[in-house]
């Protein structure tokens, strides 16, 4: 479900901020509305902090809680397991086999896999089938705790898509299917053919070319619609470049950001 709270700050990027830290969350996970923009006044009389509408989507609560476990009460019969292997004293010299017993353990224990990769392997193999497509996901963890999914396989331009459309949408099936109904949410990334890194160079690119712009004619550009993660890069890309903001309008799917000239207090 969709919730939002109101954030005010000297800048617009200081209500953000602040926003974020209250719900714990990052930047490509809100929606912005910036619904006061921020005033110095003359001389600090007359300033007016910036107000900002951040809206969040909360995790479904999960519909029953789990009942306790029932106390076990079957360790009797146990001694009783114990007590037959006491005859077999007499062959003692004969158990020399059993030494190998201990690898059986050994061999098991690259099976102990994280449940959610489990849980996200098990759901793209299953959807890449149903696409009829020639490919297998690949799941590691980063230090973030972020699940970095690869799609390894042939020709795997049409799981990319027009603007890497395709991939954002499995990559949001995929988040869906993994964190319905869990009360503690993972971040999920879905790349193939490394589409990821080189979207985010060009993303980079323009975001700097256009906050160049933005400050030589001291106006606000809009660019194009964007997904919440493209959006993301363009807020990081700028988030340490002097007289520019940045801030998201619309709605999905046509939601975009807007690199704004912000002047700073000193002028």
């Amino acid at each position: 479900m969709l919730k939002w709270i109101e954030s005010t700050g000297k800048t617009e990027d200081a209500a953000i901020e602040a926003a974020l830290q209250k719900l714990g969350l990052d930047r490509d996970d809100v929606s912005v509305e910036v619904l006061e923009r921020a005033k110095s006044g003359f001389l600090g009389i007359g300033s007016c902090p910036a107000k900002v509408k951040v809206t969040y989507e909360a995790p479904d609560e999960p519909e029953e809680a789990p009942a306790p476990e029932p106390v076990r009460e079957e360790p009797r019969p146990a001694p009783q397991a114990e007590r037959r292997p006491a005859p077999e004293k007499k062959p003692a010299p004969e158990k020399k086999p059993a030494p190998e017993r201990p690898a059986e353990p050994a061999a098991a224990a690259p099976a102990a896999d994280d449940e959610k990769a489990a849980k996200i392997d098990a759901f793209l193999t299953g959807l890449l089938e149903h696409m009829g497509a020639d490919a297998r996901p690949v799941v590691k963890v980063d230090e973030n705790g972020t699940y970095q999914v690869e799609l390894v396989g042939q020709e795997l331009g049409s799981l990319i898509g027009r603007r890497g459309e395709t991939l954002d949408a499995i990559q949001q099936l995929t988040g869906y299917a993994v964190n319905h109904g869990q009360s503690r949410r993972v971040r999920i990334h879905v790349d193939a053919e490394g589409y990821r890194a080189k979207r985010e160079e060009s993303l980079v690119r323009l975001a700097k070319k256009t906050a160049a712009k933005a400050v030589k004619y001291r106006r606000n550009v809009t660019l194009e619609p964007m997904n919440a993660y493209e959006r993301h890069v363009i807020h990081t890309a700028l988030q340490e470049t002097p007289d520019v903001t940045t801030y998201s309008i619309g709605t999905e799917p046509n939601r975009r950001t807007v690199v704004a000239y912000s002047r700073g207090e000193h002028r």
